[in-house]
């Protein structure tokens, strides 16, 4: 009885830390990105335009690499060649343009991202409305309010909600990277438990 106490621990111990029970990952590589994700939330915070502005060019420069790697990816797989085009063509305009516009593409990418956003927001508000007088449920009727109104706060001022996106992906890159960090050593006190 003891021995199934003890055989029975370490996955539950696997079970609390969710990290580990993917097993995908070693426990230094999420010690890593915690890391990484604690340092560039902190940059948010320190410097929210420059940050952003680094980040949309990295993201130009991994789009026009994407666009031309699957390109070149046509030689050796030509399945579905006219939607792999059609998206290399897509990637690779993008790509240039962040590239030679980064302060532009900075202020449409963020203002883009609020007023989807803020579209969705009031979709997934007016559908939950709609739960609530169907089902009678009040729940569903707060939620779906409280929804509306923040959809509705992000499409009246989107410029606003764009300058303030930096500093809550800041607050919430730091975040992620204590939880990172603290399962990171969860991860490896269980893993010799778990190899034995």
């Amino acid at each position: 009885m003891t021995e199934t106490t003890a055989s029975s621990q370490p996955s539950a111990d696997v079970q609390m830390c969710w990290f580990s029970a993917t097993g995908l990952f070693p426990w230094w590589v999420i010690l890593l990105w915690g890391i990484l994700a604690f340092i560039i939330g902190v940059m948010f915070l320190a410097s929210p335009g420059i940050t952003t502005l680094v980040f949309v060019t990295f993201l130009g420069a991994y789009w026009l690499v994407s666009g031309i790697f699957s390109l070149i990816s046509l030689a050796i797989d030509r399945t579905d060649m006219g939607w792999k085009i059609f998206l290399a063509v897509l990637n690779l305009i993008a790509g240039i343009i962040i590239l030679c516009y980064p302060l532009y593409s900075t202020i449409f990418l963020l203002a883009f991202l609020i007023i989807f956003i803020g579209f969705w927001a009031c979709f997934t508000g007016f559908v939950h409305l709609f739960h609530a007088f169907t089902r009678k449920d009040a729940g569903n009727g707060i939620i779906g309010l409280i929804s509306i109104i923040f959809g509705l706060l992000l499409l009246v001022f989107p410029l606003f909600s764009a300058a303030l996106l930096p500093f809550v992906a800041g607050v919430l890159a730091i975040v992620v990277g204590i939880v990172a960090i603290v399962a990171s050593f969860q991860v490896k006190k269980i893993s010799p438990a778990v190899a034995a």
